[in-house]
């Protein structure tokens, strides 16, 4: 939970940030591109803390939670929606940003779109898998919904394993 609230006010504060900015006077395109890259990261960050505690479970490191895992698929699901959109909304590559992004990235943003909806047909089918409450079957189900994020971590981000 502690790493959802983190997460949660670091997205925030981005927010609290360009609206501040905003409100003074234009920003530099070095200021665009970081703003752009601080709220593309809140996004995976928060993709990243809700597939965790899946994750946590199919490891057993945290108790078997249905509605847990059920909830947090939901979640990926809609969070998937924004990547082309954030990915989008900038092209950072020419600026000196913090990144694990890669460059081509915005030389395949339909490809990039493809993929987030590909999890977030995964992220649906695996909470529909979890709303029935079998264990067994549910982390059974997780191999598709991580193939889905991973496809893109392949393809378009640093590897950093």
């Amino acid at each position: 939970m502690t790493k959802m609230v983190l997460v949660s006010t670091l997205v925030l504060l981005s927010i609290g940030f360009v609206l501040t900015t905003a409100a003074q006077e234009a920003p530099s395109p070095e200021e665009r591109a970081e703003t752009a890259t601080v709220n593309r990261q809140a996004v995976f960050k928060l993709l990243g803390v809700n597939i965790g505690a899946i994750v946590g479970m199919a490891r057993g490191q945290v108790p078997f939670d249905a509605a847990v895992a059920e909830r947090n698929a939901r979640r990926i699901a809609m969070l998937a929606t924004m990547i082309p959109e954030r990915l989008g909304a900038m092209d950072t590559r020419e600026f000196d940003v913090e990144t694990e992004a890669l460059p081509l990235i915005w030389d395949n943003l339909d490809e990039i779109a493809n993929k987030a909806q590909n999890l977030v047909e995964a992220a649906n089918t695996f909470a529909d898998i979890a709303a029935g409450g079998d264990q067994q079957a549910t982390l059974g189900g997780l191999r598709s919904l991580g193939g889905a994020c991973g496809s893109c971590h392949d393809t378009f981000r640093v590897d950093d394993d």
